[in-house]
C-alpha cells in the first residue's frame, strides 16, 4: 500500500520543535526531615550548596535559552524553576542536575508542567487584520487604512517573536497557572465558530493590553503532553498587578464562560543564592 504522503513532505524525526520551543515549569519544596541532620554536617552542606548553585547556573553548552528560578511563596513549593530550550533534554538536564546533587535527597519535586510555545490561532495575520479594518468601516484606499497595516505588518515578526522564543523579563513578581477551555454541555468553547471564539479571544486580549509595561505573559500550549491545555505565565512589576490582571480578565467572556483554571503558583524572581538564604540553607 503505498503512502499518502510524498517522503520529500515527512520531517525528519528530531526532539525540536517545528515551530516554537519546548518550555517546562518545575516546582520544589525541602523536605526538612532529611535536610535538618545534613545542616550539622558543614563539609556536605558545602558541597549541597555549590551543586545547587552549579544546577542553577548551568555552563553554557547545558543551559537552555532561556532560565529563571524563584522563590515560591505558599506551602505549595518552596522554589521554582521556568525553562525554553529547543532541546527539551537540556531543560530535564537541570532538572536531573538539581536532584543528583548531595542535597538531591531533601528536593522533593512538588509539580511540573511541560509544554511548547505557539503562535495563537487567534493572531491575526496581516490579510486577516487588514479584513477586520474593513469590517469596522475603514476603507481600502485611505491613508489611515495602509498605515495602518503597514505598522501591524512591521509589528508582526515582533509579536511571533515574543510567543515562540520570549525573553524571560527580570520583573520581581511572577505567577504559573495551567488552564483548560470547558467543555461543558452549553459552554463547549471547541464547539463554538472560529468567528465567535476569535472574537472572545480578541475582548480577552484587549483587557490584557491594558497592563502592558506592568505585566508580561507567556502562553505555551500542553495538549497532548500535559494534564491541561495550556499552561500561562505571568510576570509583574508589583504583586499586586498578579491580582489586578487575573480579575480583570476573569470577567470576559472566553474566561468567565469558558475558562478552567489549575492551581496558582506565586513566585518572586531570586537567583540561587538568594533562594538557599531564603530557605534557611545558608
Amino acid at each position: 500500500m503505498s503512502s499518502p504522503h510524498r517522503l520529500a513532505d515527512i520531517p525528519e524525526a528530531s526532539l525540536v520543535p517545528i515551530q516554537g520551543w519546548h518550555c517546562g515549569h518545575y516546582f520544589y519544596r525541602w523536605n526538612r526531615a532529611i535536610l535538618n541532620p545534613m545542616l550539622a554536617n558543614s563539609a556536605l552542606i558545602s558541597q549541597g550548596v555549590a551543586a545547587f548553585e552549579a544546577a542553577l547556573n548551568p555552563v553554557e553548552s547545558d543551559r537552555p535559552e532561556r532560565f529563571q528560578s524563584f522563590i515560591v511563596s505558599g506551602h505549595k513549593a518552596d522554589f521554582g524553576l521556568v525553562m525554553m530550550s529547543p532541546d527539551p533534554l537540556k531543560i530535564d538536564r537541570v532538572h536531573q542536575k538539581l536532584m543528583s546533587g548531595p542535597l538531591g535527597a531533601a528536593i522533593e519535586p512538588t509539580y511540573s508542567f511541560v509544554s511548547v510555545s505557539e503562535v495563537s490561532e487567534y493572531l491575526p495575520t496581516k490579510e486577516q487584520y487588514a479584513q477586520k479594518l474593513l469590517r469596522t468601516g475603514e476603507t481600502e484606499e485611505s491613508p489611515a487604512f495602509k498605515a495602518k497595516v503597514s505598522a501591524y505588518e512591521s509589528r508582526l515578526p515582533m509579536m511571533l517573536a515574543q510567543r515562540l522564543a520570549p525573553e524571560f523579563p527580570q520583573w520581581p513578581a511572577m505567577c504559573f497557572y495551567p488552564m483548560n477551555k470547558s467543555r461543558n454541555v452549553g459552554a463547549n468553547w471547541f464547539l463554538l465558530p472560529f468567528s465567535q471564539r476569535t472574537e472572545m479571544m480578541a475582548e480577552h486580549a484587549q483587557s490584557g493590553m491594558a497592563f502592558g509595561g506592568r505585566v508580561t505573559q507567556l502562553v505555551t500550549a500542553s495538549v497532548g503532553l500535559d494534564d491541561w491545555e495550556w499552561g500561562v505565565t505571568l510576570w509583574a512589576k508589583n504583586p499586586q498587578y498578579l491580582k489586578d490582571i487575573v480579575y480583570t480578565m476573569r470577567y470576559d467572556q472566553a474566561s468567565a464562560r469558558f475558562g478552567e483554571f489549575g492551581p496558582f503558583y506565586t513566585g518572586y524572581v531570586s537567583d540561587a543564592k538568594a533562594i538557599l538564604s531564603h530557605c534557611c540553607i545558608v
